[in-house]
């Protein structure tokens, strides 16, 4: 058989065929053996084993364009008798599609952000490293300045002594002397800016390490949460597969076919409109705890199937 490879590639298409094995559990034992897809063409090929059979679909634009049972080409005129069960196949396959579609761009989102939070912790390091090399800076200039303020005040010293030929001179230069101090006292404040600046970039560094740490223990727990919901579901189905089994064991129906209509919660059982007997209703209660706690609902129109368990799917 030719083989269509997935455009998001490998990871997609086992995320597909592990959610269609899942979803096999709801009527009977199926099992997706292989899957392809070609998007440019719009054609995918689906190999499911059933009932001790291999049954072969191919699907163009999403629709049926050839099945085979056990390599048994079966004629277009009959395709109408397998209606019920390429709907659910067809039907299934977008699910699934839609669902790891979302799951990847999510895990994509998730290690985009955790990937920006460790590049803003890096900047905000080496921008505490250039603050902290500013501040020495800043100080070795106040130094400078103080120096050459004291320099300059011996010098106003010394021309005070020329008396009145420097006396302008000696004015000139104890204004600058206060100008120097002034310069001093800035470079003082600005010292401690830097220095508070600098501590404030350490802090948001440790921060931003902090979240990009918490943005990927967050991706972890999302996967493992997927993981339980997929199994939760596959369990859901396999033991509404059991109760409609033990329906027909019961002799409540004559066969899974006859299953129309069910409800099952802490009050009542009802079975195609009627009413169970409270004896009936316990057993079914009792064994299937998990699918009454919410409620279990069940019906069926046309080729429709529609279940509700717990009020959550």
């Amino acid at each position: 058989m030719k083989r269509f490879h997935l455009k998001h590639g490998f990871m997609l298409a086992a995320c597909l065929v592990f959610s269609m094995t899942l979803q096999a559990q709801r009527t009977k034992v199926r099992t997706v053996t292989q899957y392809g897809r070609d998007a440019n063409a719009g054609k995918e090929q689906i190999s499911i084993d059933k009932d001790g059979k291999v049954w072969q679909l191919e699907f163009v634009n999403d629709k049926l364009t050839s099945l085979k049972v056990d390599g048994v080409v079966v004629p277009e005129e009959k395709w109408s008798e397998y209606d019920s069960f390429v709907k659910e196949v067809r039907e299934q396959l977008k699910r699934d599609r839609i669902q790891a579609e979302e799951d990847r761009k999510q895990a994509d989102k998730d290690r985009v952000q955790a990937e920006k939070d460790r590049q803003q912790a890096a900047k905000d390091r080496v921008q505490a490293d250039k603050d902290r090399q500013q501040a020495e800076l800043d100080k070795l200039q106040a130094e400078k300045d103080r120096e050459q303020a004291e320099l300059d005040r011996i010098q106003a010293e010394k021309d005070q002594e020329q008396a009145v030929k420097n006396i302008e001179q000696a004015k000139l230069n104890r204004e600058q002397a206060e100008k120097d101090r002034q310069q001093v006292d800035r470079d003082r404040a600005q010292v401690e800016k830097d220095r508070q600046r600098a501590a404030l970039d350490r802090v948001q560094a440790d921060k931003d390490r902090v979240q990009a740490s918490k943005d990927r223990e967050q991706a972890k727990l999302d996967r493992v949460q997927a993981d339980k919901d997929r199994a939760q579901a596959e369990a859901d189905r396999q033991l509404l597969e059991d109760l409609r089994s033990d329906l027909v064991s019961d002799r409540l129906i004559a066969d899974k076919k006859e299953l129309h209509e069910l409800t099952l919660n802490n009050n009542e059982m009802t079975l195609n409109g009627v009413k169970q007997p409270d004896s009936v209703a316990k057993k079914y209660q009792a064994k299937y705890s998990r699918l009454v706690k919410g409620g279990l609902s069940y019906s069926v129109n046309g080729m429709s199937t529609q279940v509700k368990i717990g009020g959550d799917r």
